[in-house]
C-alpha cells in the first residue's frame, strides 16, 4: 500500500465538523485508513478513577484526538502552502512524493 500521508506531515481537513483546520499528523493507522491529527476531532471522555496495579488513573474530563478518515484530509505543501494531492516520481531508483500543484518534492 502506498502511503501518501506520513507521520509528521501537515494536513488540512477538507470535510466534516473540523473543515478548514490544519494540524500535524501524530499517528497513521493504515489498516483502518485513518490518521490522528493534532488539535482536530477532539472528543471529551468522562474518566472515573480506576486502580490499575500500583498507580491510579486520574478522574475527570479528558480531551483527546480521535482518528479521522484519511480521505477527509489533504496534505499541505510546504513550498506553496496549499492543500494538494500527492503524486510520485522515481528518481535514482527511489520513489519521491511530489506536490501536484507546484511540482516540488514533499520529502
Amino acid at each position: 500500500m502506498v502511503r501518501r500521508i506520513k507521520q509528521g506531515d501537515t494536513v488540512e481537513v477538507v470535510t466534516g465538523d473540523s473543515k478548514g483546520m490544519r494540524g500535524e499528523v501524530m499517528r497513521v493507522l493504515p489498516k483502518q485508513n485513518r490518521v490522528v491529527v493534532s488539535r482536530v476531532n477532539i472528543v471529551k471522555k468522562h474518566q472515573r478513577p480506576i486502580r490499575a496495579g500500583r498507580g491510579e488513573v486520574q478522574p475527570g474530563i479528558i480531551e483527546f484526538e480521535m482518528p479521522i478518515h484519511i480521505s477527509n484530509v489533504m496534505l499541505v505543501c510546504s513550498a506553496c502552502g496549499k492543500p494538494t494531492r500527492v503524486g510520485f516520481s522515481e528518481e535514482s531508483g527511489t520513489k519521491v512524493r511530489v506536490c501536484k500543484k507546484c511540482g516540488k518534492e514533499l520529502d
